[in-house]
C-alpha cells in the first residue's frame, strides 16, 4: 500500500508528490490524460523548434521568493515579460489598458497625472458595483468597457457580464503610465525547455499511470493508498450530490503557417464579439532565445465555451458560490482525502498560487500537524 495516491498530474498534485517523495513517502499518481503536467503540458511542434502550450499560453510570474526558488530547482527560465495586444474594429491597442491605450483610443495626448480626471468624465456608474459590468464601468468608463471588455467577456464566459462577479475584472490592471507589461511581479519568464520537463523532474521516483479514470474504478484506487490527494473537479468527486458547478472551457485550433512572423506578439486578443475566437497565440514569441525555421510559424486560435465535462476555469455565478460552500463542507468529512488545486477548490488560481498552496499543504501534512 502506498502512503499517497495522487489523482491528477498538474502542479498541485506534482508538487505534493515531489515533496512526499523527498520526505521518504511512497507515492502513486494516476492521470486521465495520456500525459503528465495537467493544463501546463507543453511539447515541441514537429521540426519547427517551437514549444506549444497545448492548453493555452502559460506565463510563469510571482513575487514570492520561496515559490520562485522552489520551481527553479526543476527548470531555468528565460526573461520573457508578457505583453498582450488587442484588436478592436480593425485597429490594434495595447492591453492591459494603459496610457497608450487611452490616448490611442480617444485620440488624446494625456499625461499620467491627467488620466484619473479624464476617466472620471467617462464613468457613468458610481455606486457599489454588483457585477463585472458595473465594476468595469466604475473603473474605466463606458466607452473603454464597450470597446475592450464587454464583447470579449461575453465570448470568454458565454454569458452577459452583468451575470459575472465584480471580482473577475480586478485581474485586469489599469495603468496611468505607458507601462504595458501584463504582470508586475518581480519574477517572470517561460521555462527555457518548456513546462513538461519540470514535471518529469518533479515526479522522479513516483509511480505513474496515464489514461486512467479514477472514477471508473474508484474503490480499487482508494484502497491502494492510506490517503488520496485529489485535484479534479470537486462536484465530480461528490457525485454531483449538490448539483453541477459551472465551468468555462476552451478549445484550440492550431495552424502551421509559411511565415516568419504572423502577428508580432505572443498573444493577440480580439475584443469584438463578431470575431468567433477570443485570441490568437503565436508561441514562438515566448522563446526569443531559441533559433527556429525562419520561414515557419505556428498560431493557435482559442475559442471559449461552457462544458461541465471539460472544466478549465470556474465561472463562479452566485449560485455556484453557494453550491461550492456545500461541497466544501463535505470535504471536512473526508480527513483521508486532501483536496487541492483550481478544480478541487473551485477557484481561479495562477500557477504560482497553486505551487505555493501545494507546498503549504505538503509542509503541514508531512510534518504531522493536522
Amino acid at each position: 500500500m502506498y502512503d499517497y495516491l495522487v489523482v491528477g498530474s498538474g502542479f498541485f498534485g506534482s508538487v505534493f508528490a515531489q515533496q512526499a517523495r523527498e520526505n521518504g513517502k511512497s507515492v502513486m499518481m494516476i492521470e486521465r490524460r495520456p500525459h503528465i503536467g495537467g493544463n501546463c503540458y507543453s511539447y515541441e511542434y514537429e521540426d519547427t523548434g517551437i514549444s506549444i502550450h497545448k492548453y493555452g499560453s502559460h506565463i510563469f510570474h510571482c513575487s514570492d521568493d520561496e515559490t520562485w526558488n522552489y520551481v527553479n530547482r526543476f527548470t531555468r527560465f528565460n526573461r520573457h515579460q508578457h505583453r498582450v495586444l488587442t484588436t478592436h474594429k480593425g485597429k490594434v491597442f495595447s492591453m492591459p489598458i494603459n496610457l497608450g491605450t487611452i490616448n490611442s483610443f480617444f485620440g488624446t495626448n494625456l499625461r499620467p497625472d491627467e488620466v484619473a480626471a479624464f476617466l472620471d468624465t467617462q464613468r457613468t456608474f458610481t455606486g457599489k458595483p454588483a457585477n463585472l459590468e458595473e465594476q468595469a464601468i466604475s473603473l474605466i468608463g463606458q466607452p473603454l468597457y464597450e470597446a475592450f471588455i464587454r464583447g470579449y467577456t461575453r465570448k470568454q464566459w458565454g454569458c452577459d457580464p452583468r451575470d459575472l462577479p465584480a471580482s473577475i475584472i480586478t485581474r485586469l490592471p489599469v495603468r496611468q503610465s505607458y507601462h504595458d507589461a501584463y504582470f508586475n511581479d518581480r519574477y517572470q519568464g517561460i521555462p527555457i525547455d518548456g513546462y513538461t520537463p519540470i514535471f518529469e523532474r518533479m515526479l522522479q521516483g513516483v509511480d505513474i499511470e496515464l489514461n486512467v479514470d479514477f472514477f471508473a474504478d474508484r474503490e480499487i484506487w482508494e484502497k491502494k493508498a492510506r490517503k488520496v490527494v485529489y485535484t479534479g473537479p470537486i462536484d465530480r468527486y461528490f457525485d454531483y450530490c449538490h448539483g453541477h458547478l459551472n465551468w468555462r472551457s476552451v478549445r484550440f485550433e492550431l495552424e502551421k503557417i509559411d511565415s516568419s512572423d504572423y502577428q508580432g506578439v505572443s498573444v493577440m486578443n480580439y475584443a469584438d464579439e463578431d470575431t468567433p475566437y477570443t485570441r490568437i497565440h503565436e508561441p514562438k514569441h515566448f522563446h526569443l532565445e531559441r533559433s527556429w525555421n525562419k520561414n515557419t510559424t505556428v498560431i493557435v486560435k482559442e475559442f471559449s465555451f461552457i462544458d461541465p465535462d471539460q472544466p478549465y476555469y470556474p465561472v463562479n455565478f452566485a449560485s455556484d458560490r453557494a453550491m461550492y460552500e456545500k461541497y466544501a463542507a463535505l470535504q471536512t468529512e473526508r480527513p483521508d482525502v486532501i483536496f487541492g488545486g483550481r478544480l478541487a477548490r473551485y477557484k481561479y488560481y495562477d500557477m504560482h498560487q497553486v505551487i505555493a498552496g501545494a507546498l503549504a499543504v505538503a509542509r503541514k501534512e508531512l510534518s504531522g500537524t493536522q
